[in-house]
């Protein structure tokens, strides 16, 4: 309800502007106060407008209080200060509206969304830092549905790279398995932790000796040529592989719908396609000399940087510094070609398309696609989407950027305007974790505020070791808490506790911070964490359990909100109320962002303000009957809205705490 009554708000505003001062401004600031008791919002525009109209702010705003008339839903506007305009909203409607919960939807936008994330190498198992990845992912997907829009969730696969070609280089090689030996490997429960480990001792070989490098490219080049034994191998490994990442994040209730792979984009010659229009429109050029001789290479929209006054053979180093290697002198494609050809797809501007065949299927029932060559006939379409968000690190900034350039340099600009790169920094291990983990620490390791981790060097930790972590010390929590239970649901509710504390503790953190993850902070139950968040709904459900009272058929309406939430004395209270009615408003912001850390933030704000309430209002023993059910009324909006919040964070409300 706050977002449309924002939305009302400045539509008057714009209207006045346009009928008094003829003046057009397509984007009207609207701030929040920094006191309820100030108004529920806060217009700055008398100071954009001063230098236009060439008056003070202060009068400008005194005109505009004076003349835009009622607005439906407030009170007044108010004068404040040296020329903002305070807005006091219509506290009885706002609640009457939130307690029907009837917010009219927002307007949103035409075309599927394809948010792709995860992308986690089919060599090893899953580790920490692709749990951010794709919690990040899941939650933005959550956030999009969640504001009306249809979203395809896309997990690409590169099953044809140098990681999988280690591990095979490491079956074959060092450990001289034959084909029927890695099939059973395979099978087994857990082969992605085998193969990380292989993984870590193939990268030991080729720092042994750098003619084992020699080794390496050759396996690439079959695994990428296709249609022989290795290129077989490196398929049962990494499906294996795959299968378990895919049942690892579910442990998360993280899902895909389609798992495109790199085997396809290279045997269906998407690359061929694509290669074929950039250099027909001459975004890839063949250079002849220099040290990209025999390459074909993307000329960057920098290339044309000014550097007079430089000499020339500086100028042809810039030059070459301002191209993108596209495609190496030995007639291989690098990974941004084959990016380049992937994003062409999902735009629908390729020409081409994959074979589909169903995957994987969820215990909800759901399927999960992957690519073919060929696939079956009836299956749902994917591709062909009006907007991309591709979660990935920060790291690949670059790699991002020449994607956009090309589809740019196509002609597809409204493509390359709908492509958001959604970056985030790397997630590390504070000492105290790295240590629980098992881990051997240096004197100086323990004084770091982090300890970065490393694939190749094996050290890191497995994301089912995270979350049987989590879940144990979870468990020990709510076993003594609630020896009443059954193990099973004892069992239940700490699986729960442990993947909310895991998801908030991976969101509440913008994307551009770097994480260092803690096993006791994550748990806590005080604090900004997702156990206080989940407590916070749970001790709410337990206050009508109290009552004798189900909560989902408790009715809100024929309460007098005027003359419990009305005036100065209420605002407390009121904050509450306004609160619980900000989570459409956050979630658009936070697509608005890219930045699920407004949404975490907002769970713990909510969750705080209601403990204070609950700690201020003694609610059952209310004496007042009228009263009573307005308190009520508070605790199950407040419910509902915390339950929501955490729901599209992916995190579920546990039965008890």
């Amino acid at each position: 309800m706050y977002r449309y009554l924002e939305n009302r708000l400045a539509h008057h505003v714009r209207e006045f502007l346009r009928r008094t001062y003829d003046v057009e401004l397509p984007k009207i600031v609207i701030e929040q106060p920094p006191r309820v008791e100030l108004g529920e919002y806060a217009l700055p525009l008398a100071f954009e407008l001063a230098k236009r109209l060439r008056k003070a702010p202060r009068k400008i705003a005194e005109e505009i209080v004076a003349g835009i008339g009622p607005v439906e839903g407030f009170e007044k506007l108010e004068l404040a200060g040296a020329g903002y305009i305070n807005a006091r909203v219509n506290r009885e409607a706002l609640a009457e509206a939130l307690a029907s919960n009837t917010e009219p939807p927002a307007e949103t936008q035409p075309g599927k969304v394809l948010v792709e994330h995860s992308s986690i190498n089919p060599n090893k198992a899953a580790h920490i830092g692709h749990l951010r990845n794709a919690i990040l992912g899941d939650t933005f997907v959550r956030l999009l549905k969640a504001a009306g829009r249809e979203v395809d969730v896309q997990n690409y696969i590169d099953n044809t790279g140098v990681q999988v070609a280690d591990v095979v280089v490491g079956f074959l090689h060092l450990e001289k398995k034959s084909r029927a030996e890695i099939e059973q490997l395979a099978s087994q429960p857990r082969f992605d932790y085998y193969c990380w480990d292989l993984y870590a001792r193939a990268s030991q070989w080729y720092a042994e000796d750098k003619q084992n490098l020699e080794v390496r490219r050759q396996t690439l080049h079959a695994i990428e040529e296709g249609g022989n034994e290795t290129a077989a191998l490196a398929d049962l490994i990494s499906v294996a592989v795959l299968r378990r990442h895919l049942e690892t994040m579910d442990r998360l209730d993280i899902e895909y719908d389609f798992l495109p792979r790199e085997s396809e984009i290279l045997h269906l010659h998407f690359w061929d396609a694509a290669f074929t229009k950039l250099k027909e429109a001459g975004v890839l050029v063949y250079e002849n000399e220099g040290k990209n001789k025999g390459c074909w290479v993307m000329r960057r929209r920098n290339s044309t940087t000014e550097v007079t006054g430089t000499e020339e053979a500086d100028k042809e180093s810039i030059a070459e510094e301002d191209q993108k290697v596209i495609v190496r002198s030995n007639g291989t494609v690098g990974y941004v070609g084959k990016d380049i050809a992937y994003h062409m797809w999902k735009f629908g501007l390729l020409g081409r398309d994959f074979g589909y065949r169903e995957f994987y299927r969820y215990p909800n029932q759901h399927d999960c696609w992957i690519s073919t060559t060929d696939g079956v006939p009836d299956h749902p379409h994917f591709g062909d989407v009006a907007e991309i968000y591709n979660v990935i690190d920060t790291r690949q900034a670059e790699a991002q950027n020449a994607v956009i350039e090309a589809l740019r340099a196509l002609g597809h600009n409204e493509a390359a305007d709908r492509y958001t790169h959604f970056s985030y920094e790397m997630v590390a291990l504070t000492p105290r974790c790295a240590a629980e983990m098992g881990y051997q620490l240096s004197d100086e390791d323990k004084t770091r505020s982090y300890i970065e981790v490393s694939g190749r060097k094996g050290f890191g930790v497995k994301a089912d070791d995270l979350i049987d972590t989590l879940i144990a010390s979870a468990k020990k929590e709510v076993d003594g808490r609630h020896p009443q239970l059954s193990d099973a649901e004892r069992t239940t509710i700490a699986t729960q506790i442990a993947v909310g504390a895991l998801r908030y503790f991976m969101l509440k953190f913008t994307k551009q911070s770097v994480i260092a993850f803690d096993f006791k902070e994550a748990l806590s139950f005080e604090g900004e964490t997702g156990p206080y968040a989940q407590y916070a709904v749970v001790r709410a459900t337990n206050i009508f359990r109290k009552g004798g009272i189900d909560p989902d058929d408790f009715s809100l309406a024929g309460i007098d909100f005027a003359h419990y939430l009305s005036g100065q004395d209420r605002n407390e209270i009121w904050e509450l109320w306004l609160a619980a009615s900000k989570t459409s408003y956050i979630i658009d912001q936070s697509i608005a962002t890219t930045e699920p850390a407004y949404l975490a933030k907002h769970a713990f704000q909510l969750a705080q303000l209601f403990n204070s309430f609950y700690h201020s209002y003694p609610i059952l023993s209310e004496a007042d009957e009228s009263r009573k059910r307005f308190l009520l009324a508070t605790v199950a909006v407040v419910r509902r809205e915390l339950t929501r919040v955490l729901s599209v964070m992916g995190i579920k409300v546990p039965a008890a705490m």
